[in-house]
């Protein structure tokens, strides 16, 4: 359906779940996941175990997984209450204010030196820029492990925080700090959280969320892969905020994302665009691999490898009007769009009438409904056919959600 201007609204990827369906505690054993196999041509759907997922992949496919490990981003602390309004000694509050308790979510690194974040923080009216939080020993300004000062506010209701100087700050925010479980498995996290809520290929840390398709994969199911002699390569992006964050709008053009960090190396790089040059199918592990991949093909190579955005050009096409990186050398010389070693920042937003130049496949769990990660499986095999897919899903008590089943769709 579209909107009276031909707009695609976000209503359309709306669709009823059972509460508890929702996946709350992973499963012991990760491959034991069920699997909802789509042919987006035929609309035919098979109900599988993810342990069949390696007998669904062709001999010269190239399967691309995204390496991102999870931060324990989430931190408790104290306020200083340095900029807290005065509250009267007869009110209930007043020997509370200053100690007032504080939950910080960093969401993306800006700088390294001096160290800054941007975060949410909660309660964030009440904290303003000046205010200093305290974390870990006491949480106080006597005795803390981690100290942190408000210094602005950010676009999306963010605040930005300047860490003190530690020897080892990710030594102690490993130590003190708690793995960021999606608001909707609704419980605290666990110490056996920082394992399961991660992929077992998990390196570079950055990330507020795990690329959860990727949380199916064992040991063993890797080494069965490589025995098949399927060709794997691993990318990076840092997922962040726009993961925790509901659309707020109802016209699917007006979605803005945040901007989240990637990096392409050589060797996956040569990988990618020598299957692409022969013509060989790109399975993406995951819609964060799938953005990284559909964005870095539109870039253009900037010095040593960074990637360097071009402005986007706006293709109208009824109600499918989409914005799409678009090279102006293709345009015009007709020279093929490439997929280079790249680093930089990535927003792009995927949905129907999206056109795919790397992605071919891709494992995916169940997502939110009305969530930007559902356009983009809708983009790749059809809305109506997914939402199908979804039907069937919940009919047949499929578990959604990060710590739920998944869903590969060729």
């Amino acid at each position: 359906m579209v909107g009276d201007n031909g707009a695609v609204l976000v209503s359309d990827f709306d669709f009823p779940l059972p509460d508890e369906l929702i996946a709350r505690e992973p499963l012991a054993d990760r491959a034991a996941a069920r699997m909802l196999h789509l042919d987006r041509s035929s609309g035919r759907m098979e109900d599988l175990s993810f342990r069949q997922f390696p007998e669904l992949l062709r001999p010269d496919d190239l399967l691309v997984f995204n390496n991102t490990k999870v931060l324990p981003a989430r931190l408790f602390g104290h306020r200083s209450g340095s900029r807290a309004q005065k509250v009267s000694e007869q009110n209930a509050a007043a020997k509370e204010f200053l100690r007032g308790k504080v939950e910080v979510l960093l969401t993306k690194k800006l700088s390294d030196a001096p160290m800054l974040w941007q975060a949410l923080v909660h309660p964030g009216r009440k904290l303003g820029v000046g205010e200093r939080i305290y974390f870990g020993g006491e949480a106080s300004e006597q005795t803390h492990e981690l100290a942190a000062e408000i210094v602005d506010r950010g676009t999306f209701g963010e605040r930005h925080l300047r860490f003190d100087p530690v020897s080892d700050f990710y030594g102690v925010l490993n130590r003190i700090g708690h793995i960021p479980l999606p608001p909707y498995i609704d419980r605290p996290d666990r110490p056996e959280d920082r394992e399961q809520y991660q992929t077992v290929y998990a390196k570079p840390l950055g990330s507020v969320a795990a690329p959860t398709a990727g949380l199916h994969f064992t040991p063993e199911v890797l080494e069965c892969i490589r025995q098949r002699g399927i060709e794997t390569a691993e990318l990076t992006l840092r997922v962040g905020l726009g993961t925790f964050q509901p659309v707020r709008v109802d016209v699917v053009e007006e979605v803005k994302l945040h901007k989240e960090w990637y990096q392409i190396s050589e060797e996956a790089a040569e990988k990618i665009q020598r299957a692409r040059e022969a013509g060989r199918r790109i399975v993406a592990v995951g819609t964060t691999t799938v953005r990284t991949l559909e964005y870095a093909v539109r870039q253009t190579p900037g010095a040593a490898g960074n990637a360097k955005e071009l402005p986007k050009i706006v293709i109208p096409s009824g109600a499918e009007a989409r914005s799409v990186g678009v090279q102006p050398r293709d345009l015009l010389s007709g020279a093929p769009e490439r997929i280079v070693a790249q680093s930089g920042e990535a927003d792009i937003f995927i949905y129907p009438g999206f056109e795919f130049k790397v992605v071919g496949a891709m494992l995916t769990n169940f997502h939110l409904p009305k969530s930007t990660l559902l356009m983009l499986v809708s983009a790749l095999a059809g809305r109506e056919r997914v939402l199908h897919a979804y039907e069937h899903a919940v009919r047949e008590r499929y578990r959604f959600y990060s710590y739920g089943d998944c869903m590969f769709v060729e």
